[in-house]
């Protein structure tokens, strides 16, 4: 990504006129509009694209430490910039990145997705229904929704769309390619949503979450995943058949797909070694993240979620299924720990200097002037949170700028800790939808040309109101039942 430097100007002005020209607010101490100066430089430079996202964290670490706005002790500044890279969420991302590459090196990806079109393939919505379960199949060890959406559904779908001779370049995208490629990105938000592991910015939420009630909630990998499963199954249910309403496609019969996954299928030969070693650390991991083992014989036997990541990948290199290469090419892995670990610094510090509660106050007392009371400042609270991200184009800087100031607003106004939390990670998925920039997968579709536009967008709002009713509505219900308020 070449350096811009109109965006990076106006990112480097916006900082500058926090921290000099704007006068720092009561209540608040100059360390923290410092911080938030830095933080919103980062984040329009971010949304700007100035430079890749772990070029900008870098930058923003060494800011942090030089400017000294957590600690005047040179020592203690750079100790301060550097100290969320101790925590585990951002290995457990990191090291599940990596191992989502044994899922495209050994094939297993594509097998899975083949071996669903091969059963389900003779209609339209067949293939598209099998998509969505491949997707959801993968989506607890790729933390890359980019990875998972648009490195190993993409292709399938568009070597699908072309064995129909449905292509951009010849016109003929509405046959069954456009309905195709909605379903690869639409089921990609929503199997996001049911794991922590699913994409880079749920963890980031586990630890807001977790600062913000002092440790009282605590979303485990099994908690999280538990009580997204039944709102996120409708979702994905739901999500083939409205788009198929929408935007039917032209061809409705498609004996065609199922030939076409046989036969690649017979290509890929019979299930190699390292393929069943893949899918053994696959289930084992699911096992240990789902803490069945302490369930069974006693909480000895628990595994921390990260220590379970490293022993997924420790098992991969030693049986040879990834090498020290791969893992050391895995760019993406170690551009998240970078990134990922410079912007929970600057929000957990943002934090610590009182800002974010000074924040929420003054939103508090706008809101508690409406007198909706707090079911009423949920629903503002959450729907402003999810379509302010059509002037996002990045997930991961929207929940970092706006999340921990949602939440506490909603906590100030007497929302359930644990059911807020729930909604607000739903939220931070669904916005996904949106838009073709909403996140890394959208412009990889987007640009494959079998969707204009208009439809992209029409698509999206209609899609984002219908997860955010269903997820939320079946949640109410589900949760209320996991007692979680």
């Amino acid at each position: 990504m070449p350096f811009k430097p109109i965006q990076a100007a106006i990112a480097i002005v916006v900082g500058l006129i926090i921290w000099f020209v704007i006068p720092v607010p009561n209540g608040v101490t100059p360390e923290a509009w410092h911080m938030l100066a830095l933080f919103i430089a980062t984040i329009v430079a971010i949304i700007g694209k100035v430079l890749p996202i772990g070029a900008i964290a870098i930058i923003a670490v060494t800011l942090v430490a030089l400017t000294g706005v957590t600690n005047e002790s040179p020592k203690e500044a750079i100790a301060d910039a550097l100290s969320s890279y101790s925590s585990p969420l951002i290995w457990l991302i990191g090291i599940a990145v990596m191992i989502s590459r044994g899922l495209i090196k050994t094939g297993l990806g594509r097998r899975i997705a083949y071996y669903f079109i091969s059963i389900f393939g003779k209609k339209t919505i067949g293939v598209a229904y099998s998509l969505t379960a491949a997707e959801l199949m993968i989506a607890p060890i790729t933390p890359s929704n980019t990875a998972r959406g648009g490195g190993i559904i993409h292709p399938i779908m568009k070597s699908i769309a072309q064995s129909f001779h449905s292509t951009p370049e010849e016109g003929t995208q509405n046959k069954i390619g456009r309905y195709l490629a909605m379903v690869n990105y639409h089921a990609n938000p929503i199997t996001s949503g049911m794991f922590i592991t699913a994409t880079a910015p749920n963890p980031l939420v586990v630890d807001l979450v977790n600062k913000a009630t002092g440790s009282e909630i605590q979303l485990s990998w099994t908690t999280w995943a538990v009580a997204m499963f039944i709102p996120g199954m409708l979702c994905l249910l739901l999500m083939p058949l409205v788009i198929y309403l929408i935007y039917p496609p032209d061809v409705k019969v498609t004996p065609d797909a199922k030939k076409f996954a046989t036969d690649n299928l017979t290509e890929m030969g019979q299930v190699s070694l390292h393929e069943k070693i893949m899918l053994g650390v696959f289930a084992l991991m699911l096992i240990l993240w789902a803490n069945i083992p302490a369930l069974i014989f006693g909480e000895q036997l628990s595994v921390d979620a990260t220590t379970t990541a490293f022993i997924g990948l420790t098992t991969l290199i030693l049986t040879g299924v990834l090498t020290w290469d791969d893992v050391l090419k895995e760019k993406s892995a170690w551009d998240t720990i970078i990134w990922f670990g410079a912007l929970i610094m600057m929000a957990s510090y943002l934090n610590k200097l009182g800002l974010i509660s000074w924040f929420s106050g003054n939103i508090e007392s706008m809101i508690g002037m409406i007198g909706v009371g707090w079911v009423g400042a949920v629903v503002i609270l959450t729907l402003v949170y999810l379509y302010i991200h059509y002037f996002f184009a990045s997930t991961t800087a929207h929940i970092t700028a706006l999340f921990a100031a949602f939440y506490a607003v909603g906590l100030s106004l007497g929302a359930p800790p644990m059911l807020y939390a729930l909604i607000l990670a739903a939220a931070g998925n669904i916005m996904m939808t949106l838009t073709h920039y909403a996140t890394g997968t959208a412009p990889v579709i987007f640009n494959s040309g079998y969707v204009t536009l208009g439809e992209w967008w029409s698509i999206g709002a209609i899609m984002s109101v219908v997860n955010l009713v269903v997820w939320i509505g079946a949640g109410l219900v589900w949760w209320k039942l996991l007692g979680y308020y």
